[in-house]
């Protein structure tokens, strides 16, 4: 997945103000501050996804029987795989 870094800016924006919204954080840095670390961190989890994305390929390419890709068995694969992948890198 591609992020532009015009939608992540908007998303670091839109989480903010959120949880400024509802009083759920009392912000300890200025906002331009929080806002870059809210952008670093969708961007790290957004590296670790393509990263799981590429395990699976491969782990899926490998089968001796060839599954075509975006078929219902592939898709069903896929997120069954990537599950596995995303847990042992402690995401669920």
């Amino acid at each position: 997945m591609r992020l532009s870094e015009e939608k992540v800016s908007h998303l670091a924006h839109v989480i903010l103000s959120g949880l400024l919204a509802r009083d759920q954080i009392t912000p300890l840095a200025e906002e331009g501050d929080i806002r870059r670390e809210i952008k670093r961190v969708i961007a790290n989890e957004v590296k670790i996804a393509q990263d799981i994305d590429s395990i699976v390929k491969i782990k899926l390419h490998s089968y001796s029987k060839k599954i075509p890709e975006g078929s219902p068995e592939w898709e069903v694969l896929y997120q069954k795989i990537f599950r596995e992948e995303a847990a042992k890198k402690g995401r669920t």
